[in-house]
């Protein structure tokens, strides 16, 4: 059956070059802040997801393509990359150093959920994660970067929410009073929020049933239970922040979930489409390493759905049109062996160019290269040959010149 797995999707034509200017831009920003690429595989053991995303996850109980491998190992497609890049800092002893560690990644990840419009069940990310620093100061050299990347792609109504969820150690007074707001209130929230509570009271706040957060008008704050440091820490960065110029707002039901986040969570939201809504999250996460049998240690880090961020760039750019290398086209059989001669001096010096290789007469070969887009053609006859020399026809204008063979890598050029 000629057709594709659902949820998954071929790219090619303008949204692979919308992937390409999104991937281009990410590894130039990125790596003008020393951040350098790391690559996961894309199967994982499933002990890694379940003991950093968590059983009671809807990641783990629903969306996970999980199963055995020939040798009875269970498996999985990761489903998101911070606990695979923790588990690879791990295995290859890259955290036994005090030096931080800067990465990032883009690939794909597999989640079997329901599709909408930029979601797919095979889907693509880019993230970057900081190790080794617990500064508020590395936190906003790490959101500079995002920014820089998010306005070099286009996208100019960008605002960054922000929560701190201080550290497990300040939460279980939280915790008493947002059991106590819940339970005087439990019959308007859902089914899953009453499983939530009971084990992480911190995810009710970011149930995205519209009646929960109705009823949660007026709970507890958890920036009210900060500890000293956290508070601090929260402040600090704000006041970096503001010094920088990245607009910022505070969102006080801005959670993650997880006992291994502490303090920073963020938000980055686009109106660029109009309605406001959420481009990516991500925070501070320093319980992960030594949660998943590493080195205590600090991090931070984001994500974001390259597919969504594609789509989105499609309706604020428009239709780009992709640069197509001059169409090298040879009139005969000594014409087209030459060609390729020629061809292959000039891509040696960096020229673009594609060989017609079909055999067709000019007009067939014009026609395909008005068709396809290209913008140039060479044409390569026997007495082009004889003068050492193409016809370089303009295809756009419809004028015609004489372009000797040394010359045409550097005219192409310019």
């Amino acid at each position: 059956m000629a057709q594709s797995v659902k949820g998954m999707r071929d790219l090619f034509g303008p949204v692979m070059g919308d992937f390409q200017h999104i991937e281009d831009t990410a590894r130039r920003v990125f790596a003008q802040h020393g951040y350098g690429e790391i690559r996961t595989p894309i199967l994982e053991y499933t002990e890694v997801f379940k003991r950093s995303v968590g059983d009671s996850s809807d990641i783990v109980n629903k969306e996970m393509y999980e199963f055995k491998d020939r040798g009875d190992r269970s498996v999985v497609m990761r489903p998101e990359n911070t606990a695979a890049v923790v588990r690879a800092m791990i295995e290859h002893k890259l955290l036994q150093t005090s030096d931080p560690q800067l990465l990032y990644y883009i690939g794909p990840m597999f989640r079997y959920e329901r599709m909408q419009a930029g979601r797919y069940r095979q889907f693509w990310q880019i993230g970057a994660e900081v190790f080794g620093s617990a500064t508020p100061e590395c936190e906003a050299e790490n959101l500079v970067m995002l920014f820089d990347f998010l306005q070099g792609l286009g996208l100019k109504q960008l605002k960054l929410t922000l929560n701190s969820v201080g550290t497990p150690e300040s939460r279980p007074a939280f915790y008493a009073a947002f059991r106590a707001f819940f339970d005087a209130r439990e019959a308007q929230f859902c089914g899953d929020c009453h499983r939530r509570v009971a084990e992480n009271p911190m995810r009710v706040l970011d149930c995205k049933n519209e009646g929960c957060q109705t009823a949660l008008q007026g709970h507890p704050l958890i920036t009210d239970f900060l500890d000293d440091a956290s508070r601090a820490h929260h402040e600090r960065l704000k006041v970096l922040l503001t010094n920088l110029g990245l607009p910022f707002e505070e969102n006080p039901r801005l959670v993650r979930g997880l006992d291994y986040y502490t303090r920073t969570a963020f938000e980055v939201l686009s109106s660029d489409l109009g309605a406001q809504s959420a481009l990516l999250g991500g925070g501070r996460y320093d319980g992960l390493v030594k949660h998943l049998g590493g080195p205590d240690t600090p991090a931070f880090g984001w994500a974001i759905g390259l597919d969504r961020l594609a789509m989105i760039l499609a309706a604020v750019r428009g239709e780009q049109s992709v640069p197509r290398p001059a169409l090298l086209i040879p009139m005969g059989e000594k014409a087209a062996a030459e060609a390729l001669r020629l061809a292959r001096g000039w891509w040696a010096q960096g020229a673009a160019v594609q060989v017609e290789t079909r055999g067709a007469n000019l007009k067939k070969a014009l026609q395909t290269a008005n068709r396809q887009g290209f913008t140039r053609a060479l044409i390569l006859g026997d007495g082009e040959l004889e003068q050492g020399v193409v016809a370089a026809k303009d295809l756009a204008a419809g004028t015609q010149e004489s372009w000797a063979f040394a010359e045409v890598p550097a005219r192409l050029k310019d």
